[in-house]
């Protein structure tokens, strides 16, 4: 498992940014405060790169671009997401080979679609303009159905999970463990929740496997479990269930912040206050004594992928995106917390970069530690292949 996830971080910077949270709080605390302004005390999605962004579906189907990974979701500090966000987005440009002065335009343009949503709360005019990279995966998103889940993630559209490189056996403790888990009523009451299905629906496991999935899952406990719901004999309806192991966050909380202890309940109220169509389909559990959460896996949920990008395209996608962040940090505060803050984020702006120095400057700082870190990781990588 080590090997592999070396291997998907040394395909490129940009995915050696988004499978290393801990190096950027690493760098977070060796700075410290400073510089950095204090927002309000507000859910976070704490891991806000691109790969976490993308359209999600809620449990009536319908679909929007959401965070979509929330495993380190704190009340923190909303500058946070903004700094890692913009991270991610200079990699990205930096990997389509765009020049230093598109980085700054994107910036620029970030904070702008990030305070627009701040003005608007909860409107969708707030998000602007999708760019041509988000238009496209919608429009895949609103065209798939359980047919194309099943065979991206169980290679089949067959009631049964095939063993092999990403899907390992059971033991008979996880086996029990999981019939167990789906006997739970309010676990049943979930899976019948879910796109309009009876409320006293049959709920039969016809299939479970380990489920060896991404970098910073690597490590945990994650389970993929295939249901059928309706008659014994022949289910009228499938579905594809993730069980994920939570841990503890490496994003730094506010103190006294009300935050459950449990981090799997933890990661299921991060969701449903920052991503209310995946927190709705998200359920806090107990599995082999270690906290976790499930949820039913959508056709629609996809993540970004942006490998290329030109300069108006790039520009673009930061100020769509750092506005859905704004949308998911704004429904949490008062009208009064929102213009606070964003007369906050106005300051420390100079006469030339129409972004706030301390988010420049942030950047700038984390490009280099991370271009650093990732060349060293890659020779490493190579030496473990000698």
């Amino acid at each position: 498992m080590s090997a592999r996830q070396s291997l998907k971080m040394a395909r490129s910077a940009h995915a050696y940014v988004r499978g290393n949270t801990l190096k950027f709080y690493q760098w977070l605390q060796q700075r410290g405060a400073r510089g950095i302004p204090k927002g309000p005390a507000v859910w976070i999605c704490g891991d806000c790169h691109l790969g976490n962004l993308g359209p999600v579906a809620n449990a009536d189907g319908q679909v929007e671009v959401q965070i979509r990974d929330l495993d380190q979701s704190v009340i923190g500090n909303p500058a946070h997401d903004l700094i890692r966000l913009a991270l991610s987005l200079a990699t990205a440009a930096r990997g389509s080979d765009l020049p230093g002065l598109t980085t700054a335009n994107m910036l620029e343009q970030m904070m702008a679609g990030y305070q627009q949503a701040l003005s608007h709360r909860r409107s969708a005019a707030a998000l602007g303009p999708k760019p041509e990279s988000v238009r496209i995966v919608m429009k895949q998103a609103m065209n798939r159905t359980w047919k194309h889940l099943a065979r991206e993630r169980i290679e089949d559209v067959t009631p049964t999970i095939p063993l092999g490189e990403r899907f390992w056996p059971l033991s008979k403790p996880e086996k029990k463990e999981i019939r167990q888990l789906f006997g739970e009523p309010a676990v049943r009451a979930l899976v019948t929740s879910l796109r309009s299905r009876k409320s006293g629906a049959k709920i039969q496991v016809l299939d479970a496997a380990y489920w060896m999935k991404g970098c910073s899952s690597l490590g945990r406990l994650r389970y993929a479990v295939l249901l059928g719901i309706g008659k014994a004999s022949k289910p009228q309806d499938f579905c594809l269930i993730d069980i994920k192991e939570a841990v503890a966050a490496a994003a730094p909380r506010f103190a006294r912040s009300p935050m459950p202890r449990d981090h799997g309940q933890r990661v299921v109220q991060g969701a449903r206050a920052l991503s209310p169509y995946l927190g709705e389909r998200m359920l806090p559990v107990k599995f082999m004594g270690r906290s976790a959460f499930i949820r039913e896996l959508m056709p629609q949920d996809l993540k970004l992928e942006i490998d290329q990008l030109t300069r108006q395209e790039a520009v673009m996608a930061a100020r769509y995106l750092a506005a859905v962040v704004g949308t998911a940090h704004a429904r949490q505060m008062t009208s009064a917390a929102r213009s606070r803050w964003r007369r906050t984020l106005n300051r420390n702006r100079s006469k030339r970069l129409d972004a706030p120095s301390w988010l420049w400057s942030s950047v700038v700082d984390l490009m280099v530690s991370h271009e650093a870190a990732y060349l060293e990781h890659c020779r490493r990588y190579a030496l473990l292949l000698d």
